[in-house]
C-alpha cells in the first residue's frame, strides 16, 4: 500500500488521473450446500497456483460448520500432494517464490500464527526442496486461525491459506468484509439465489460463484478499499483511458 499511495500522491501533484491495482487478501466462503470435493480442488489451485503469487489468489477460506471437517481434509490432501521443486522438471507442479525474502516473509507469518495457536496441517519436512533461506516454500494449510493473526489480514502472496469455521452466511460475510482489501471474493454453493445474495453484500471488486482466481476480458476488473482504484478490462476499462469532449451545436437562425 505505501508504494501505491506514493504513486497516487505523485500523480496528484501533476493533476493527472491514475489507475492502481494494489494488494489483496481474497476470501472464499464454502456454504453447507457446496460440492465439497469440487470446492477443495478449485480452491487448492486458487491458493497455490504460481506458489500463491497471484493478485487474486485465495488467501483465506471460511467454511460452514456442517462441511468444515470434510473440506479441510480434502484441501489438506491436495496440498500434501504437490511436488515442490524446479518447475522445469516434469513431475514438479509447485515452483519457488520470486525470491528468498518473499518466502521468509510468508514463513514468518506462518510461524507467528502457529505460536498464537494455529495448527499447520502440512509437514514441510515432506517437501525436501523447502529450506529456509531459499525461495522454495511448501504449501501450507492453517486451521484454528483468527483475524488477530497477520496471516489472516496481511497480504501473504505465497502458498499459505488459513481456514476458519463459520456458523452461517452472516458470519461468513462479516469475516469476508473484515479486511482492508477488496479485490475478489468467491462463494461456493449449489443455491444460485443464496450465492447472489451473499455476493451483493461482500465488499469486493469482483465476485465469483463456484470458481476463483480468474478474469474475463469482457468484465470490468476493479478493486475496492486498499485494493486500488480505477478499472481495467471491458468497455468500462477502455473508457477510463479516454478523455471525453463534448460538442454543443446550435443552428444559426
Amino acid at each position: 500500500m505505501p508504494v501505491g499511495r506514493a504513486v497516487q500522491r505523485a500523480a496528484a501533484k501533476r493533476f493527472i488521473g491514475v489507475g492502481l491495482e494494489l494488494g489483496g487478501k481474497d476470501p472464499a466462503y464454502v456454504r453447507h450446500d457446496a460440492d465439497v470435493g469440487y470446492a477443495a480442488a478449485e480452491l487448492s489451485d486458487g491458493a497455490f497456483f504460481n506458489a500463491g503469487q497471484s493478485c487474486c489468489g485465495i488467501e483465506r477460506i471460511y467454511v460452514h460448520a456442517r462441511v468444515y471437517d470434510d473440506f479441510v481434509a480434502a484441501l489438506t490432501e491436495r496440498a500434501r500432494a504437490y511436488r515442490l521443486g524446479n518447475p522445469l522438471e516434469p513431475d514438479v507442479n509447485l515452483g519457488p517464490m520470486v525470491k528468498p525474502d518473499a518466502a521468509a516473509f510468508v514463513r514468518d507469518q506462518i510461524a507467528e500464527a502457529v505460536q498464537a495457536g494455529a495448527r499447520a496441517l502440512v509437514d514441510p519436512g515432506a517437501f525436501p526442496a523447502d529450506e529456509p533461506g531459499t525461495a522454495y516454500l511448501a504449501p501450507q494449510v492453517l486451521v484454528d486461525v483468527d483475524h488477530g493473526m497477520r496471516v489472516m489480514h496481511e497480504e501473504s502472496f505465497g502458498p499459505v491459506v488459513g481456514v476458519m469455521q463459520v456458523r452461517d452466511d452472516d458470519e461468513a460475510v462479516a469475516l469476508m468484509n473484515d479486511s482492508a482489501f477488496g479485490l475478489t471474493a468467491s462463494v461456493w454453493s449449489r443455491d444460485l439465489e443464496a450465492a447472489i445474495a451473499i455476493g451483493e453484500r461482500v465488499e469486493t471488486g469482483t465476485w465469483f460463484m463456484n470458481r476463483c482466481d480468474y478474469l474475463d476480458p469482457a468484465l470490468a476488473w476493479t478493486g475496492v478499499k486498499d485494493s486500488g482504484r480505477g478499472c481495467t478490462l471491458s468497455r468500462v476499462g477502455y473508457e477510463a483511458l479516454t478523455r471525453p469532449k463534448s460538442f454543443y451545436l446550435r443552428a444559426a437562425p
